[in-house]
């Protein structure tokens, strides 16, 4: 079966020209991971390609979301009297999570070190990170879950929607400014989530049903981390970044109009999917939260892959994505009431188009991208020239 042409010729051209320009300022990834990572790297075999290393460490957070998905699917699993996660679930989830975010870390080295780096590298890196956002946020929620001492799923809806935004951010400013800047939010997150894991296993989840202090628990302070890394890291700086390149005369984008298109798409899809859950005849999101996450999360990634290809390869960004027609009919045919009795089955069936329709997103793009530099995506390899 032919794949569709994704990437378009102007497209192409412009990631020729493509050049890597990213800011880290964040000192726990300058001082402490960085370090570490040029450690982990030279352990590498030379021979093994970065966007393998890349494809391993996402791989690593799928196995995670669907060990927690076996033992938790309804996020119920935390609560008194529930079965609870078992602790060795919950060393190989923060095993496999410092393994993700180690690997990911380290790939753009083992790029750099096999002198095999390339803007394929990049994008693949950048679309999974985008995937994997809902990963995390729906494992790391087992560890609290839907009981009294937990976080409700609709809360936990919005907080997802909070990490999905702080994600964009920074491709936006990369979208208006050519720059990426790393967040700081991303480095402090995956430590801390590893960490939780651990102390899960050793102590219990009971643990977590006690106040911090007062009347404030454990779950507040999961709530006000992804919030405050937000509001009062993430977004300031992106704004000051984007602000600062209009103030130096160096901003791509002339109109404010232009310079907000990459936020048209995922606002729509915001949209939609709160229109769902807050009409939905049989309150989906209580009864089917897990595959409810999964589907916004993956349809999310999918509207932001389009955007990093855009601003890589220095080319307008659409104001919609295609992806969102049938999703509007499908929420509209939902709310409507018409089918009722089915919207569990709707569901089902919409997450499984919206996942394969990513996977073949991201399976085109990857191969016209790997025939237009001659290269494989999984091996340092050069293909054979007719």
């Amino acid at each position: 079966m032919a794949l569709y042409h994704y990437v378009t010729q102007e497209q192409r051209s412009g990631f020729d020209k493509y050049k890597y320009s990213a800011v880290d300022s964040n000192p726990l990834s300058i001082y402490v991971m960085h370090p570490f990572w040029n450690s982990v790297v030279k352990i590498l075999p030379t021979w093994l390609a970065p966007n393998l290393i890349t494809f391993t460490g996402f791989m690593f957070l799928v196995l995670t979301f669907t060990l927690l998905s076996f033992f938790d699917f309804d996020f119920y699993a935390s609560g008194e009297g529930h079965t609870h996660v078992p602790s060795w679930v919950w060393i190989a989830a923060g095993l496999f999570n410092f393994l993700a975010y180690t690997l990911d870390g380290v790939d753009g080295k083992q790029a750099r070190r096999t002198n095999s780096s390339t803007p394929l590298g990049e994008l693949f890196d950048h679309g999974l990170d985008s995937w994997a956002c809902v990963f995390f946020v729906a494992t790391v929620y087992s560890v609290f879950g839907r009981s009294e001492t937990g976080v409700g799923v609709v809360t936990l809806y919005y907080l997802l929607w909070v990490v999905l935004f702080s994600f964009i951010l920074s491709h936006w400013e990369k979208y208006n400014t050519g720059i990426l800047f790393l967040p700081w939010g991303y480095d402090i997150s995956q430590v801390t989530i590893s960490v939780v894991y651990i102390v899960t296993a050793v102590v219990g989840v009971e643990t977590w049903y006690k106040p911090v202090i007062g009347n404030v628990h454990y779950r507040n302070l999961f709530t006000v981390m992804i919030v405050g890394c937000l509001f009062v890291v993430t977004l300031p700086m992106s704004l000051y970044n984007v602000f600062k390149a209009y103030r130096n005369n160096t901003l791509k984008h002339s109109s404010v109009y232009e310079a907000l298109l990459p936020f048209f798409s995922p606002v729509l899809l915001f949209v939609l999917s709160t229109l769902w859950i807050s009409l939905s005849p049989t309150d989906i999101i209580e009864k089917q939260p897990r595959i409810f996450y999964l589907m916004v999360g993956t349809a999310f990634s999918n509207v932001t892959c389009k955007l990093i290809v855009c601003q890589m390869s220095n080319t307008r960004c659409k104001p919609l994505s295609l992806l969102l027609l049938p999703m509007t009919a499908v929420v509209l045919l939902v709310i409507s009431g018409t089918l009722q009795n089915g919207e569990i089955i709707i569901l089902y069936i919409w997450t499984a188009v919206v996942i394969l329709t990513h996977i073949h997103y991201g399976v085109s793009v990857v191969k016209q991208l790997s025939d237009h530099f001659n290269i494989y995506a999984f091996s340092l390899k050069k293909p054979n020239s007719d």
